[in-house]
């Protein structure tokens, strides 16, 4: 058996996180790490998806409530707009394997991160 994600742990408040939103299927933290004014992940319950591409393949409904989470946690803390992104391999900087969105907001375009 592997040894469990720190979402999992999180998730089972081994780790302190500062959750912020939480479904039957998702939850969502502040990123310890932000990147941006508003930096938060959404992460589903399950582990079983280790990036998007098998969650897509697998399980699209649980992809398209991770996006209207995304949104409903922009329109909260940001002014509705945000940039959701998804690393899928280390070569991507994913460093957790267990799917999980990163949504991004809040004065983007002003970090030279708009296009």
């Amino acid at each position: 058996m592997s040894e469990a994600s720190v979402f999992s742990r999180i998730l089972a408040r081994e780790i302190p996180a500062e959750i912020v939103a939480e479904t039957d299927t998702l939850f969502a933290i502040r990123d310890i790490a932000p990147q941006a004014p508003v930096h938060l992940l959404v992460i589903p319950k399950s582990a079983e998806y280790r990036d998007v591409t098998e969650l897509a393949a697998t399980d699209p409904a649980l992809l398209a409530e991770i996006v209207a989470l995304a949104s409903e946690l922009a329109a909260q803390h940001a002014d509705g707009d945000f940039r959701l992104v998804f690393n899928s391999g280390a070569g991507a900087g994913q460093t957790v394997f267990h799917v999980h969105a990163h949504v991004l907001a809040g004065g983007l375009s002003e970090q030279g991160l708009g296009a």
